[in-house]
């Protein structure tokens, strides 16, 4: 995927209207803010993506990711339950042994605050490392502004910098605190809930990303040569989406599921270890969700192209001897890419927050695969405590409507950038 994207930047750089384009439709503050973030989101999935073998004497052996190795004092701070966020002590009382009495108090977290002689210093401790992080921020931002100045003289003045600045600013400051607090707690188990956050980036973006992949080649090309075509090929293609469509999603991605499932069961040996069996999981669940939904975007590409061929551009490439492939590659379908881009974006969105209902019914990503799914799944009993234990569940929640919502800015951006009928006016 990464290669698919340099490739498309290599190309668009090659052509000047192109270029023209593009910066035109990230002109727009609310689309170069939407573009770092989801930027942002990417570069995390990318770091949770790449992995080695530990050669550290305490984790000899051991698989982990870049990411993981960013944080590993999370990945090493676990304590026995719930914590509220940026807490010193447990979130449920216990009896304590102080002196020779044994009360019911709330235990100190054996990992947070730790560098506090007195918990009471806490908001004081936690500012100064806000402020800390600040001047870091600072730092990064004008060596930034500098280089920029140096490599790109004459150029105008980044309109995205103070974004790109808030950016930094907040990495710096999760990353620091992180360091000696739990920002949003921890869970049932003790896991800290923003290492989960981080982890469960990455899955959200292989479930809409790999999907997409897997949904556009049966949606485009079966789109384009039931329109273009007609007649019995028409008929065809209408039969296969109308029957695919008339099967309840929920239902195929279960029994698909549950097959693999009792695969997996009875072939332990053809899976060496737990993350390879989640790894299957999650692919079969993502090619699954893939052939499931490109009926409707097919449905959507055949009507378009129905009413494109009809146009006298494609009239007058028939007439000159075009062949069918190149009216469907070089006319045709630049003039549905819109179409196709808005559809994936809204199309993506929905598959990140499917995944959300699809392990809230058992069907979703493997339980022991990090998820807003499985956090949100689990937050839901926590709910029901008294006091309410809110944080996993509303933390998950910002984190993938966030990603939701740059994805959305962001496809309205490159619609600009595709659709005929903005390039002409």
């Amino acid at each position: 995927m990464l290669a698919i994207l340099l490739i498309s930047v290599i190309h668009t750089r090659k052509y000047e209207h192109l270029r023209v384009l593009w910066a035109r439709s990230f002109r727009k503050p609310i689309n170069a803010v939407a573009l770092k973030i989801l930027g942002l989101y990417i570069f995390i999935g990318l770091l949770d993506s790449i992995h080695f073998v530990s050669h550290v004497a305490k984790t000899e052996g051991q698989l982990y990711s870049v990411l993981d190795y960013i944080f590993l004092h999370l990945t090493q701070s676990v304590e026995t339950t719930f914590s509220a966020p940026f807490s010193c002590v447990s979130f449920t009382k216990e009896a304590l042994l102080k002196g020779s009495e044994i009360v019911r108090d709330y235990p100190p977290l054996a990992y947070a605050c730790r560098h506090l002689v007195n918990s009471d210093y806490r908001v004081i401790d936690i500012i100064f490392t806000v402020g800390v992080a600040f001047i870091k921020s600072v730092v990064v931002i004008l060596a930034w502004l500098g280089l920029l100045r140096i490599f790109q003289k004459g150029t105008k003045q980044n309109h995205g910098m103070i974004m790109l600045w808030l950016i930094v600013f907040f990495m710096l400051c999760a990353y620091d605190l992180s360091l000696e607090y739990h920002i949003f707690g921890t869970d049932k188990v003790g896991q800290d809930i923003f290492y989960s956050n981080l982890k469960s980036i990455r899955t959200g973006l292989v479930i809409g990303t790999v999907t997409t992949l897997f949904m556009l080649p049966f949606a485009v090309t079966l789109g384009l040569m039931a329109g273009y075509f007609g007649g019995i090929i028409d008929d065809i293609i209408q039969y296969l989406y109308t029957t695919l469509s008339s099967v309840p999603g929920v239902l195929l991605i279960a029994a698909s599921v549950l097959a693999l499932q009792v695969y997996i069961a009875q072939h332990p040996e053809t899976f060496s270890t737990m993350i390879e069996q989640a790894d299957v999981r999650l692919f079969f669940l993502c090619l699954i969700l893939g052939v499931t939904n490109w009926a409707g975007l097919c449905r959507l590409l055949r009507a378009e192209t129905l009413k494109l061929r009809t146009i006298e551009f494609v009239e007058a490439a028939k007439v000159l001897g075009a062949s069918h492939f190149d009216i469907l590659w070089r006319h045709l379908l630049p003039n549905i890419m819109h179409l196709i881009i808005m559809t994936v974006a809204l199309d993506f969105s929905g598959l990140v927050l499917s995944e959300a209902v699809l392990s809230y019914v058992g069907v979703g990503v493997d339980p022991t695969t990090y998820s807003w799914g499985n956090m949100i799944n689990s937050a839901r009993l926590e709910m029901a405590r008294v006091p309410m234990v809110w944080w996993s569940l509303f933390s998950g929640f910002m984190f993938m409507v966030t990603l939701v919502f740059a994805a959305n800015i962001v496809a309205d951006g490159v619609r600009d950038v595709f659709d005929p009928r903005e390039n002409n006016s």
